[in-house]
């Protein structure tokens, strides 16, 4: 009885969702335009492939 109520709540709420459904369209970010997400995702990996470098370079230089 329990079993077959949740079910039908959790279905209920499956079929009330309203999101746009196909590739990319459930993502945080954009993926409409490819040279914008090439140059954010450059800056965002680029950032933290670099931020050792700096904070290596900041830890020598500081006196």
């Amino acid at each position: 009885m329990l079993g077959q109520s949740i079910r039908r709540f959790t279905t209920s709420l499956v079929l009330r969702g309203h999101y746009e459904e196909g590739p990319g369209k459930t993502l945080p970010f954009s993926v409409e335009n490819k040279w914008r997400l090439l140059a954010m995702m450059a800056v965002f990996f680029g950032s933290g492939f670099a931020a050792p470098f700096f904070i290596g370079r900041h830890q020598l230089l500081k006196k």
